[in-house]
Formats: structure tokens, sequence, C-alpha cells
């Protein structure tokens, strides 16, 4: 079944943080109890933002890019965004339009043909 939603992509680092924890794990725990659909949280190898700072991987130093995928309807994308406002000091946060299709299939054995 396919609708209408909107795509809310959150660029930071992973050295950001909210209070004790790491930003990321703020955003999804803000998601989780705000009723969002979901959301899924990508690391990057390199990248740098508004700032400038290269974000990466060395030796001792953990600094690389997080990415962060939300999808959900455009009224609660909205309300996530106003929520997002006092957990993020820096970063991106970008929003699209999109076509999202949810997809249920069945157990595996119902949905296997036989043969």
């Amino acid at each position: 079944m396919a609708y209408r939603a909107k795509l809310l992509c959150i660029q930071c680092a992973e050295s950001d943080r909210w209070h004790d924890k790491p930003l990321y794990v703020a955003v999804v725990e803000l998601c989780k109890s705000s009723g969002i659909a979901g959301a899924t949280v990508f690391r990057g190898l390199e990248g740098y933002g508004e700032s400038g700072e290269i974000h990466h991987r060395r030796l001792m130093a953990r600094d690389q890019p997080v990415v962060i995928h939300v999808v959900d309807t455009p009224e609660n994308i909205e309300r996530l965004v106003e929520a997002l406002d006092p957990l993020m000091d820096t970063g991106t946060i970008a929003i699209s339009g999109v076509t999202a299709i949810r997809v249920e299939k069945k157990t595996a054995d119902a949905s296997m043909p036989e043969g």
C-alpha cells in the first residue's frame, strides 16, 4: 500500500551529545516515545558539515558522521522537527516528500510457492 510521506534526514557527528548520551541515541528514543513509525541510524566513513571540520575515524578517535533517517506522515515529521530543536546544537535536518510503500508479507511457509 503506497502513501504520501516525508523523509527526515538528520546529519550530525558521532561525538554530538544530548545530556549523557550520543545525540543519535536520544533522537531514536524521541522517535519511539513520540510514536514515530521508525528510525534508522547510519554511520558514515567520512564527511564534513557547515563547521568545515572533517569527521572521520582514526586510530583512537571516533567522530564519524552519522545520518538518521525517519519516514512517517507529514504531520508526524512536523511534530518531530519541533521536538528535535532543543536536542541539536549543530547539524543539518533535510526533509523530502516521498512515496512510502508498506510491505507486509505472510509467514515464509504461506508465501513460498509449492514445487
